[in-house]
């Protein structure tokens, strides 16, 4: 016991110190998970023989993962996808197979090798590039949709696959793993049957989860929550995923696949959201623990023997792959920024390929000797593959970011206003009307062609175009206006147009939108004379409901409200340099959370302090003047 609590640790003080450092340096929490896997296992020996049994139990994970897609989806999206999932995975499959066959063939491997080479790299990692995805908020976009249906279609051909392989024996390889191979062959209702009954169980297998989610489940998710036990709804949704996986394994399908349809099933499912916050975390940590194993599986031995090897087979994996995804890319609609992010995000070999490689040893297709350095191709692409999202982070974004601006050229602004507005969305379109309303003349720049229409609707001037190119700003009239007002939707163009407008035109008065605290001193920094939280304030407004709500007099309610207020712009300017602080490296400086100690404590005095409500309880909080007045 005391051996488990150590491994435990060490995998856990792994994550713990390398996915946040990761994350800060703007590498990603995969490529995080990996480098602390290399660092316990091939690098300090921290960890041993143990890795490819734990990987085994964090592939669940994968399973998860699948299951909370599904979820996402509903039998219509799935059905609306059809094309994509057949035609562009399937093309994805046979091509990249194709490719990998005709390299093993050139490398001089037997022919029923070179079929399972192809099939072992025509798959992706699931795993990495919907964690990814996700993670970028890129699941949503044209090439994530695109990269997600190609990455189901593997997920299903896995099936065949496995079915092909055993028939591909080459005579005189000695069978790896065979021992192990039929101690799982006794778990398996499908073994011994023949092609029609093979079959038929498949078929009832799958019927069984999708007609047993659809009418089995709500009664069941109903029982347990009149218990009001939330630990028996979480074991509940993870005995339904467990079991799923275990009745898609005894028929020799995808675990992943069935999961992944018990969630489309569920999707419309009013337990749909408490599912998916109980599987979350253990999601998560498996999926972190997944990638841990990869690095840590990392033969170096073999790696440092055969590393030329390895390196080139590697980029020759990804660089064929990415060539192949890149035409279906161009062939599907699949152009510019999603075109890219559909090549580089799978352009790798996946943790499938694992499998079907100990399966190729078991049947006798691939030699061992070979199969140990093919996972290391495999491990290495994998490893590779966070690096794809920064080319594409950096080099890819930037450059179509560009070029989706020049799509359409700008209007011809043809009058000036004292107050120009850069960003007219949900915070922009705000503001212009409540000028408007007051007579104020202004100008409202914006990329969103939609949005720019709807103003022009209510007849206030507005153009399209990227406020921040300085060209059209001094169409617009900024060396004469009075007032630029900042609401556009990219944090990092709207710090740069401060800076830039202040710099070259200080006179003009600078009100910008900040999303979130650090934003906000950002564009301070950057020279803005008033700075708003798109946040603070409705914040501000529903917790002084909240008070109302909670049996506080109104009047209270937004005293203490105005105290709150009152009490932040007294330490403004201390926080700020507090930020500078920690935006300077002094990352771990005590001085940020003990100002906002000295803020709550201040702030308490002043909410304890008596107060008698007036006479009459329904005051106005405002009323308009009387005529004359």
């Amino acid at each position: 016991m005391t051996e488990y609590f150590i491994q435990a640790f060490i995998y856990l003080t792994a994550a713990v110190i390398a996915v946040p450092m990761a994350k800060r340096l703007g590498l990603g929490s995969v490529l995080g998970y990996l480098v602390a896997g290399v660092v316990i296992g091939p690098v300090t020996g921290l960890v041993g023989q143990e890795t490819a049994t734990i990987q085994h139990f964090a592939e669940f994970g994968v399973v998860m993962m699948l299951f909370l897609v599904g979820m996402e989806l509903d039998p219509k999206s799935l059905w609306a996808m059809r094309v994509r999932l057949l035609g562009l995975g399937g093309l994805q499959v046979v091509l990249t197979s194709g490719a990998g066959m005709v390299i093993a063939w050139w490398l001089g491997l037997p022919w029923q090798t070179t079929i399972a080479v192809g099939l072992i790299f025509s798959l992706s990692s699931t795993a990495i590039v919907l964690q990814t995805l996700n993670e970028k908020g890129l699941s949503k976009t044209e090439g994530g949709r695109g990269a997600f249906s190609v990455l189901l279609f593997q997920d299903i051909a896995v099936i065949p696959m496995l079915a092909v392989i055993p028939l591909l024996t080459v005579t005189g390889l000695a069978a790896v793993g065979a021992s192990e191979a039929d101690s799982h062959s006794a778990f398996s209702l499908v073994a011994d049957l023949p092609g029609w009954a093979h079959a038929l169980v498949v078929i009832s297998a799958v019927a069984t989860v999708i007609v047993g989610g659809h009418y089995l489940s709500r009664p069941l998710f109903r029982y347990v929550v009149k218990s009001g036990m939330r630990e028996v709804f979480t074991a509940t949704a993870l005995m339904l995923i467990i079991g799923i996986a275990a009745l898609m394994s005894v028929v020799n399908l995808s675990p992943a696949l069935g999961a992944f349809l018990a969630g489309v099933v569920l999707a419309n499912s009013e337990f749909r959201h408490e599912l998916e916050a109980n599987i979350e975390p253990f999601k998560g940590l498996l999926l972190g623990l997944f990638f841990i194993t990869v690095g840590a599986g990392i033969n170096f031995e073999v790696l440092a023997a055969q590393w030329g090897t390895v390196l080139t087979l590697a980029l020759v994996v990804i660089v064929v792959k990415a060539s192949v995804l890149l035409i279906l890319a161009l062939l599907f609609g699949l152009r510019g920024r999603d075109g890219w992010l559909f090549t580089l995000g799978l352009a790798q070999a996946g943790e499938f390929g694992f499998v079907l490689l100990t399966y190729s040893m078991q049947n006798r297709v691939i030699p061992a000797d070979i199969a140990q350095i093919l996972a290391l191709v495999v491990a290495l692409s994998m490893f590779l593959t966070p690096l794809l999202f920064i080319a594409y982070d950096t080099l890819v974004l930037p450059r179509y970011r560009d070029a989706r601006n020049d799509q359409r050229e700008a209007d011809t602004i043809e009058e000036q206003a004292p107050v120009i507005i850069a960003g007219v969305g949900r915070f922009g379109q705000i503001v212009c009307r409540l000028l408007r309303a007051s007579k104020v003349p202004i100008v409202a720049l914006d990329l969103a062609l939609d949005q720019i229409e709807n103003l022009r609707r209510i007849h206030i001037k507005s153009y399209f175009g990227d406020a921040s190119r300085m060209g059209l700003l001094e169409t617009a009239g900024i060396a004469n206006a009075r007032l630029l007002v900042v609401a556009i939707d990219d944090r990092d163009r709207a710090v740069a147009l401060v800076q830039h407008v202040k710099q070259h035109y200080p006179g003009v008065w600078v009100l910008a939108r900040a999303f979130d605290r650090g934003h906000g001193y950002q564009l301070r920094q950057a020279g803005a004379d008033d700075v708003v939280s798109e946040t603070y304030h409705s914040a501000l407004e529903l917790g002084g409901h909240a008070l109302t709500a909670f049996g506080v007099h109104p009047l209270r309610a937004r005293q203490m409200t105005w105290a709150f207020i009152n009490n932040e712009k007294a330490h403004e300017d201390d926080l700020f340099d507090a930020w500078k602080d920690i935006e300077e490296g002094i990352r771990f400086s005590p001085r940020y959370g003990e100002l906002f100690m000295k803020l709550e404590e201040t702030l308490g005095h002043v909410m304890q302090q008596d107060w008698q409500p007036p006479s009459k309880e329904d005051v106005p909080l405002w009323s308009p003047p009387k005529t004359g007045e």
